[in-house]
């Protein structure tokens, strides 16, 4: 058996799904992990600063005898920079960049404009990477796909066979789902008692409570339900923030009566307890690169009903077929979603089988297993780059 890899994690936005990800891979990893981190706030200036940042407290921890095999890293590290600033002792190892997302079809904020040279950093930091690695095709696709938009604009010397030569390097790596913290049989026996008693449909809505996770949908939807005389319950969670949209003061105002859980849950067994209790997990977001929220949901044994967009489609066909996965899609507007919920209000289609579908998602994408192929693809890396360097 070979030795453990001594892995390099550079992490400048370590907080939410970054580091729910570096976390749960760790815990189950046999490679052997130093993991440089900053705090996740001022996202565009850890993007310029973190590179200066963490080449400097690498060339300490060399000073000190600290070696690795490999760097692995974020999106958020500015790659190309940390090339040309990082200590030479390190010059020699392959690099991996993790896109959790890309800043060419993150959505901005309405009055903002896109900031067009970190989007550019992406492109420069993944043409800098030995090998990328994205969290879904979509991610991956609709970064070239901005990439190829942007073309005509810029006035000569367009890259496009650099844009092409990213495919070569690509992988897709989906982040690892926990398991439950909760059992998930009583939860599904209490489900299948409100249906038989015709008891109203409980909808979970989780994301963090910003801008293009879309609650303006939501609560279109809500109002289409009560004008229809549906009746629901609701955990509207997520983290709040100082400046998180107003739609979420006015949905807990407007659905008082009908709001069971709201705002973050303090711990991780309170989350599953709250995602294992209703029956409906519900998206409405713009911007979804994966959708962890979402998979804990499907893992949780919710019926899931997501937009038919972004990298939902690509979710579910890791908990069903492809065919099966048509009928949790909805058209992409707020009257398409009150339709969906509706109906599955009506019928309860498919409630009794419900966990078949936690079983099928955490069998391809438990945080056990996820580590497993991602240890083992980092190895490869690390062979073929040794193999690559001896040939040469």
């Amino acid at each position: 058996m070979s030795e453990p890899l001594r892995v390099l994690s550079l992490q400048p936005y370590y907080g939410g799904s970054h580091e729910q990800f570096q976390q749960g891979w760790e815990q189950y990893s046999k490679h052997r992990w130093t993991i440089l981190t900053l705090p996740p706030r001022h996202w565009k200036w850890r993007m310029r600063h973190a590179a200066i940042y963490f080449a400097e407290e690498i060339k300490r921890r060399i000073g000190e005898g600290e070696q690795w095999d490999i760097v692995f890293c974020s999106d958020m590290l500015n790659l190309a920079e940390f090339r040309g600033l990082m200590p030479r002792q390190i010059s020699g190892i392959p690099i991996v960049m993790f896109f959790h997302e890309n800043q060419f079809a993150y959505p901005v904020r309405e009055g903002y404009q896109r900031d067009e040279h970190l989007a550019f950093t992406n492109f420069t930091s993944a043409l800098a990477a030995d090998r990328i690695w994205f969290n879904s095709k979509y991610n991956f696709d609709s970064m070239v796909a901005g990439l190829t938009r942007r073309l005509k604009r810029w006035p000569d010397f367009q890259p496009r066979k650099a844009i092409e030569s990213l495919a070569d390097k690509l992988t897709i790596e989906p982040l690892g789902i926990e398991q439950p913290a909760v059992d998930l049989v009583p939860y599904q026996q209490a489900r299948e008692q409100r249906a038989a008693n015709g008891a109203p449909v409980h909808l979970v809505w989780a994301a963090r409570w910003e801008h293009d996770k879309n609650a303006d949908d939501l609560l279109v939807a809500l109002r289409c339900l009560r004008e229809r005389g549906v009746l629901f319950r609701l955990s509207l969670l997520g983290q709040s923030f100082q400046y998180s949209p107003r739609v979420f003061d006015e949905i807990q105002s407007e659905f008082q009566a009908e709001i069971l859980r709201s705002g973050f849950q303090e711990s991780r067994a309170d989350y599953w307890q709250a995602l294992a209790e209703a029956d409906l997990f519900v998206s409405t977001a713009k911007h979804e690169f994966f959708g962890l929220a979402a998979a804990e949901g499907i893992a949780a044994g919710l019926i899931p009903l997501f937009p038919d967009r972004l990298a939902y489609p690509e979710l579910l066909e890791h908990a069903m077929t492809r065919e099966e996965a048509k009928d949790y899609l909805y058209d992409n507007n707020a009257e398409a979603l009150a339709d969906s919920i509706q109906q599955w209000s009506q019928t309860r289609n498919g409630i009794a089988g419900q966990l078949k579908f936690s079983k099928q998602l955490m069998s391809h994408l438990s945080v056990e297993q996820r580590a497993s192929e991602m240890d083992n693809a980092l190895r490869a890396t690390v062979d073929k780059f040794r193999g690559d360097r001896t040939d040469f």
